[in-house]
């Protein structure tokens, strides 16, 4: 299936591991002209290798490594110097922890926000204007269920999750009769760059195989999960790519889950 990406220019933050790279990699497979972003040269020099590789030679799409810190005020402006317009923006940028509620503390709080909510908003306020002055383009929050079923060891995280959907569902209201959409996608937890290190942190014994810590987390932790498994990077990039699209014109203010239970679509 044609997705009818190419040439289309796609922001990807948080681009250079887990999610965010598999989404650059399939965006570029589809032919977008995909910029990548992050705060090490030599993990963006890697990403973008990765990146590249992964487009098809008949579409040959230009890739851009962008050297920011996309979870600052500072490094929103380099991008939007670097990349003043963006038909595609997709706020995959994020953070998470297990720590008991009454361990949280007020850094904790305002660190996760400042990452995980903060960030989208201010490249939305960055790129959505010239969406809809060109009167096409497409934001896209890589939430978690961690929005709708927060985990009690980690209030902090689901707390930003539910404001992503907040910002989401009002920003596709400003987009009505526009070519523009807003959409959400709500992973289960994924198979990433530090999940062993996530898993080690709630599980009764760290010195267990990896495979034998997933069982149990989802055995003790994410008991109603259908899946009884981490999500793989690529099956959300497909569905990131599906949304990205213009085939998913009527597919707005939706918050899309990915684990396969209840998947609330709200237009």
């Amino acid at each position: 299936m044609d997705l009818k990406l190419t040439g289309k220019t796609a922001l990807v933050t948080g681009s250079t591991a887990g999610i965010g790279l598999a989404i650059s990699k399939r965006l570029a497979a589809e032919g977008a002209n995909v910029v990548i972003v992050g705060r090490s040269q030599a993990k963006l020099d890697e990403a973008a290798k990765l990146v590249t590789s992964a487009a098809t030679s008949k579409v040959a799409p230009g890739i851009r490594a962008v050297l920011a810190d996309a979870a600052s005020a500072e490094g929103a402006a380099v991008l939007h110097r670097e990349v003043p317009t963006v038909d595609i923006l997709v706020n995959n940028l994020g953070i998470y922890e297990s720590k008991p509620f009454t361990d949280i503390t007020d850094a904790d709080w305002l660190k996760l926000f400042q990452v995980n909510v903060l960030s989208g908003a201010r490249l939305a306020r960055q790129y959505f204007p010239g969406m809809l002055e060109r009167n096409w383009g497409r934001v896209i929050f890589i939430a978690s269920e961690s929005g709708l079923v927060v985990p009690p060891d980690m209030i902090h995280y689901g707390m930003t999750k539910t404001a992503q959907l907040a910002i989401s569902r009002g920003l596709a209201v400003l987009t009505k009769g526009t070519g523009v959409t807003v959409n959400s996608i709500l992973p289960g937890p994924t198979r990433s760059e530090g999940i062993v290190d996530f898993l080690k942190s709630v599980s009764s014994d760290p010195s267990l195989p990896p495979e034998e810590m997933e069982a149990e987390f989802f055995r003790n932790k994410r008991s109603s999960s259908l899946l009884q498994r981490m999500i793989e990077p690529e099956e959300i990039a497909d569905l990131v790519a599906f949304v990205a699209s213009p085939l998913s014109a009527a597919t707005n203010g939706a918050a899309l889950r990915v684990e396969g239970g209840i998947t609330p679509t709200i237009s």
